[in-house]
């Protein structure tokens, strides 16, 4: 069942993106962020209610605690990146450069949570980069303008924050019911993104929030949260490197939406690089 909340998860998470995408077209990233993750705790906590596992609170240990903060401060900073990276970049290049994060976890799963790499897994880790390396076409990319390659620098940076969010958050819901678990870390970013917003003065910005981007914004919220909530339902029952392999599907879903959607066009070498990462990421999840 836990492959079947993993999937769903990468559905919505895919679909998040492209509400992501037209949401923040114009409107400051920051305060995006801060209006999306206040969507996404409302989702949360309904979804708390509806299952009555609020009680759990008040017996949760110090550990599950540490690591559920750890895991949303790692979330709101993995966002934080993504969305600065989709202002400047597409979405066929920085969804695919943030996904192949799952490299990177599967490396911290093996050695915090002593799950098995195998050489089937090395294989996939190398099919996976050699992918990503044709998706992101740095050398054509460049130009006189720095800002140009931004994208790259956050999409780097939301690789590795994303990457350590699975591994928190294994550890912290393996004694709590996985949508208070959920809950508590988004409250957790909640807090990191009106912090950010605060502190960079950036909650002036909401005056000129472009109208027609709101619903984008609360849309992309609660396509993320049936994300989040799906994604720790499956985090909790399965394996934290298939449920991450699984998860990261999303970038499928997201480049062929952006296609049609944005017009994106893909090249012969985008193309190469998508088929060797979804190639990658099902060997590492199967």
């Amino acid at each position: 069942m836990w492959i079947l909340y993993a999937a769903a998860s990468a559905v919505f998470a895919g679909v998040t993106t492209i509400f992501l995408k037209k949401g923040v077209h114009t409107t400051n990233t920051n305060a995006a962020l801060a209006l999306r993750t206040i969507v996404i705790f409302v989702f949360s906590i309904i979804i708390v209610l509806i299952t009555d596992s609020q009680n759990q609170i008040y017996t949760i240990k110090n550990k599950t605690w540490i690591f559920l903060i750890l895991s949303g401060l790692s979330t709101g900073a993995g966002w934080y990146y993504y969305y600065k990276a989709l202002q400047f970049g597409n979405v066929n290049k920085v969804s695919p450069l943030s996904k192949s994060s799952l490299v990177l976890t599967i490396l911290l799963s093996f050695i915090f949570l002593n799950e098995e790499i195998n050489a089937g897994k090395l294989f996939s880790i190398i099919v996976i980069t050699i992918g990503t390396y044709f998706i992101i076409d740095y050398k054509k990319s460049k130009s006189k303008n720095a800002d140009n390659n931004k994208w790259l620098i956050y999409a780097v940076l939301s690789l590795l924050f994303s990457a350590l969010t699975p591994i928190f958050g294994k550890i912290g819901i393996d004694e709590i019911e996985s949508n208070l678990g959920s809950a508590i870390r988004t409250f957790v970013v909640v807090i990191a993104a009106w912090l950010i917003l605060f502190i960079k003065k950036d909650y002036k910005e909401f005056k000129n929030i472009n109208k027609s981007e709101i619903k984008f914004i609360i849309l992309s919220g609660i396509t993320g949260g049936s994300s989040w909530l799906l994604y720790y339902k499956a985090l909790q029952d399965g394996v934290t490197s298939a449920v991450a392999a699984i998860d990261k599907l999303s970038l499928l879903v997201a480049i062929i939406l952006s296609y049609f959607i944005f017009d994106e066009k893909m090249n012969k070498k985008t193309v190469l690089g998508l088929i060797l990462i979804l190639a990658g990421t099902i060997g590492l999840a199967f």
